[in-house]
């Protein structure tokens, strides 16, 4: 009884707000989640003709195109930097895989889960996961369980955390010895539905502008996750150095290692789109795409690439080798763009591209709240974790022992073995 008492004190308190509550950030983000709330009873209500303009031609929008398409590559960075931290033992990024698990994790719960508003009959959610009508062969099938098992390799990745948060000393013993395999896991997934997003566009190929059609769709699809999950880590340990660093007491590496690691990513991510842009160019020389170039859709094809692609590889190189991480930053938030603007390409303008401009979807100003409704609530969780949890911040020193015991448990039997002591 006392225990239970203790923990509803502990989260009345936790619950508590850490700064002021009437910010301009606050109050604007409150009226927008609070007019998104009512626009999405209303849709699950009434239904999607009430809150969107889409129809039988265009039955993906804008909550498709920003939430999945675009928000799932950005939570790409979780991954990546886990195959980095644990898989290569590249231990200088540890100071930061706790915030990117956080942010890919907040991605995946709040853009997929937002993937419900989206479908029409909503209550049918559950059909893909079970293969019906569509059967176990199609790619939403795939998709669908993909995103699901690696929410919850997300959840359990990011276990120590909130078991450091909430003292839970035995709990946080087993989510550690289950990591590893949860990450293994988890990239193998990772890999597979990112792809596989791009995959269902290759069923729509009579609707898609040939530019932006290619049977390497999946290939780019993955590869643009990667830098635009690494380019999404920058921004928001750019962002997280003005807001959080002021507020907690950041732990050591993470002061050390911040530009380091900023500068590092910059130069992973000029090498990765100059693979993406190999890709590109060889897909079009190929198809022979020449004579799209003097219309409007070669105009957006050639926006998106070189002033969205191009332009921040370069800006990642000379800021990688240069040392300047004012051009990195402005590189990721260029790519970020870019990544949006290809999906808003693929679902806004390169389908049904036969159609003219005028006739084409335009999400209305309600899918827009919803949307930015959605962004801020993410926002607001992650702010939560940020101030209350050690995710940037030292861990307790309980977990710094516990710690210290697992790795004397394994590395003096191996000394040992080695004849060494």
């Amino acid at each position: 009884m006392r225990e239970s008492t203790r923990f509803t004190q502990f989260l009345i308190e936790e619950l508590k707000p850490k700064g002021k509550i009437l910010t301009p950030f606050n109050v604007i983000s409150g009226i927008t989640i609070l007019l998104g709330a009512v626009l999405i009873a209303i849709r699950f209500i009434f239904g999607l003709s009430y809150v969107t303009n889409l129809n039988q031609e265009y039955p993906w929008g804008l909550w498709v195109a920003f939430d999945v398409m675009a928000g799932v590559a950005f939570s790409g960075g979780a991954y990546v930097l886990c195959f980095v931290v644990y898989i290569l033992n590249a231990e200088k990024y540890h100071a930061i895989i706790r915030a990117t698990v956080l942010n890919g994790l907040l991605g995946y719960m709040f853009y997929a889960g937002a993937l419900v508003f989206d479908l029409g009959r909503w209550w049918n959610a559950i059909n893909p996961f079970i293969g019906r009508e569509f059967g176990v062969n199609s790619v939403l099938f795939l998709v669908a369980w993909h995103f699901f098992l690696y929410t919850i390799c997300l959840v359990i990745e990011y276990s120590p955390v909130l078991c450091e948060y909430l003292s839970l000393k035995r709990v946080r013993l087993f989510v550690k010895s289950i990591t590893l395999g949860t990450v293994i896991f988890g990239i193998w997934l990772s890999t597979l539905h990112q792809a596989g997003i791009g995959a269902l566009l290759l069923m729509a190929k009579p609707n898609i502008h040939p530019l932006w059609f290619s049977e390497f769709v999946p290939v780019l699809f993955f590869v643009s996750s990667l830098f635009a999950g690494l380019s999404m880590v920058i921004f928001e340990g750019s962002i997280s150095k003005r807001v959080f660093w002021g507020r907690v007491k950041v732990d050591r590496e993470h002061l050390i290692r911040h530009e380091e690691i900023i500068l590092s990513l910059g130069k992973a991510c000029g090498i990765i789109m100059f693979g993406y842009v190999f890709i590109r160019v060889f897909d079009f020389v190929h198809g022979q795409h020449w004579h799209y170039l003097p219309t409007q859709y070669g105009l957006l094809y050639l926006i998106e690439n070189i002033g969205f692609v191009i332009l921040p590889m370069i800006l990642f190189s000379i800021g990688g080798r240069e040392k300047k991480a004012l051009y990195v930053k402005i590189a990721a938030l260029l790519t970020m763009i870019g990544v949006i603007f290809n999906r808003f390409n693929y679902v806004f303008l390169a389908y049904k591209w036969q159609i003219p401009f005028s006739m084409k979807y335009v999400p209305t100003w309600m899918e827009v709240i919803v949307t930015m409704s959605i962004v801020f609530l993410e926002i607001w969780a992650f702010r939560f974790c940020m101030n209350r949890m050690p995710v940037i911040t030292e861990i307790p020193e309980w977990a710094k022992i516990q710690d210290q015991e697992k790795k004397e448990e394994t590395v003096i039997p191996l000394k040992r073995k080695e004849g060494k002591i």
